[in-house]
């Protein structure tokens, strides 16, 4: 196992032990609710817990709002552009969905948000989130924004060897985040689930909730 992989892996041994500490411990199960039928994921609090409200920059340049991002279904994932394998791995997934969905008629869209915004300016989180065949929105921001919007979605990350200002590595969470217009984020899904997997429990929470 390389030194990358073996730092990844421990960030997210490390994240995990946080939820749990934290008292937001996830876990398989039926849901309630509006979306009992499609929920698989139930957190402690519930999945309000998750989500904030936030004014980011996109791979265009632009300020943009939560409003503006989440005014359609969204598949919601934290990591960085420089990310060796499980980041892009992660987000081909959740591009490969979305493409599932649309062909079915459910316009939904994966949303990519740095954790790592001194490296991924909006130029580099463009040229990363269009590397995918489906149209993907990439955001950037300050220190302080993107600790905000992580803490919003008790997102874990921890940066290595920052003295190393080119190479350095990003332990983080590898979840993606279920985002609906009108309801927030309502499911999560795990670095196992397959593209067909997210496709079809998106589009059981899309159908219900319309």
């Amino acid at each position: 196992m390389n030194k990358d992989r073996k730092l990844i892996l421990a960030g997210t041994a490390a994240a995990v032990a946080l939820l749990a500490v934290g008292g937001l411990w996830m876990s398989r199960d039926a849901g309630a609710g509006d979306f009992a039928q499609c929920q698989k994921s139930v957190v402690s609090g519930g999945m309000e817990a998750f989500g904030t409200e936030f004014t980011l920059t996109n791979g265009a340049g632009e300020r943009v709002t939560d409003k503006q991002v989440f005014d359609r279904p969204s598949l919601l994932y934290f990591g960085y552009t420089f990310c060796p394998d499980v980041c892009p791995l992660d987000s081909a997934r959740n591009a490969e969905a979305s493409a599932l969905l649309v062909e079915n008629g459910i316009e939904v869209q994966p949303v990519f948000v740095t954790v790592d915004p001194a490296r991924d300016t909006p130029e580099v989180v463009k040229t990363f989130t269009e590397q995918f065949s489906t149209p993907m929105v990439g955001l950037t921001g300050s220190d302080e924004e993107i600790q905000a919007v992580s803490k919003g979605w008790r997102n874990y990350f921890k940066l290595h060897n920052e003295e190393d200002k080119e190479y350095y590595l990003v332990d983080h969470m590898t979840n993606t985040y279920l985002v609906l217009p009108g309801h927030g984020t309502v499911e999560f899904f795990g670095r196992d689930a397959s593209p067909d997997e997210v496709a079809e429990r998106t589009a059981c929470f899309v159908e219900a909730a319309s």
